[in-house]
């Protein structure tokens, strides 16, 4: 039997008090810290909310493309208050930080899934982004 990490003890805790949401909902939310403060704003410090939610858009599209909406549901994710939610489960745990103007509100209603994820949004960015 392969041995668990404390990273991993850490995360099967808040996935008890919280089922809500799939453990890599909170993966792909930690991966999406570190994508948003070293490559989108390219700044290595904290980010706002608004910030982070950007930067989650940006880098579902690029691992998941046409499948983000299907993969983010698969997750329980299905708005960018559930984003909210991981973050600050995350902080809970001590597996993020957050300043004290950080607040769930940042999160609520940023932007709609069928529009951030949309399949002629996609094929625009690819075509730019190729350029």
């Amino acid at each position: 039997m392969v041995p668990i990490s404390t990273e991993e003890r850490r995360l099967l805790a808040i996935w008890e008090r919280d089922p809500r949401y799939a453990i890599g909902a909170y993966e792909f939310v930690r991966g999406s810290v570190s994508y948003a403060s070293e490559v989108v704003y390219a700044t290595g410090t904290h980010v706002s909310g608004r910030e982070l939610l950007e930067a989650i858009r940006r880098l579902a599209r690029e691992q998941f493309g046409l499948m983000t909406p299907d993969v983010l549901a698969s997750w329980g994710v299905r708005c960018t208050e559930d984003f909210g939610e991981i973050v600050f489960n995350l902080v809970d745990e001590g597996l993020l930080s957050k300043t004290d103007q950080d607040s769930r509100d940042d999160f609520r209603g940023v932007y709609a899934f069928d529009e951030a994820f949309s399949t002629r949004d996609y094929w625009q960015e690819v075509l730019r982004s190729s350029r």
